[in-house]
């Protein structure tokens, strides 16, 4: 699946990641799903992670619900949701798997492991036959393709 992010909006998420460093920053992602199955993130949500920790992230309820009301009042879809990982790579943790339960979402992660070069990754997570499985998806911010 090819996922498509605006670079301002990739630049605020990176900025948040920063800010709210050395915890984990967290959001969610809306936009429009094409007939090919390609998504297009229209508005990203920079929101408070309630647990304060490097190591996991929980979205603050009620702001989760304001945002999803915002994606209802402009038409948008529940992608999925994005974290920072501060001191860590770009790909899901085993908590990351553990706790992605929808498998119709995409996960993007965000490392600041590297200072200075931030790096932006997709997946999908789903159970297989009692195992969680990743695949990695296409991302393409700002007309380029990103990650390592």
């Amino acid at each position: 699946m090819r996922i498509t992010l605006k670079q301002s909006d990739f630049d605020s998420m990176y900025e948040y990641a920063m800010k709210e460093r050395p915890d984990e920053a967290c959001g969610l992602i809306a936009g429009i799903e094409n007939e090919d199955g390609s998504r297009d993130i229209q508005k990203v949500y920079l929101l408070t992670n309630k647990d304060h920790t490097n190591e996991h992230f929980s979205i603050d309820p009620r702001e989760q619900l304001k945002a999803v009301k915002d994606m209802r009042q402009n038409g948008l879809k529940p992608l999925g949701n994005w974290h920072s990982h501060p001191e860590s790579p770009s790909r899901p943790s085993e908590e990351d798997k553990k706790l992605a339960n929808d498998s119709s979402a995409s996960y993007l992660i965000l490392s600041l492991q590297e200072e200075g070069k931030p790096v932006l990754n997709a997946f999908h997570i789903e159970t297989v036959d009692g195992e969680k499985t990743v695949r990695k998806e296409e991302l393409v911010i700002g007309g380029a393709n990103h990650g390592t």
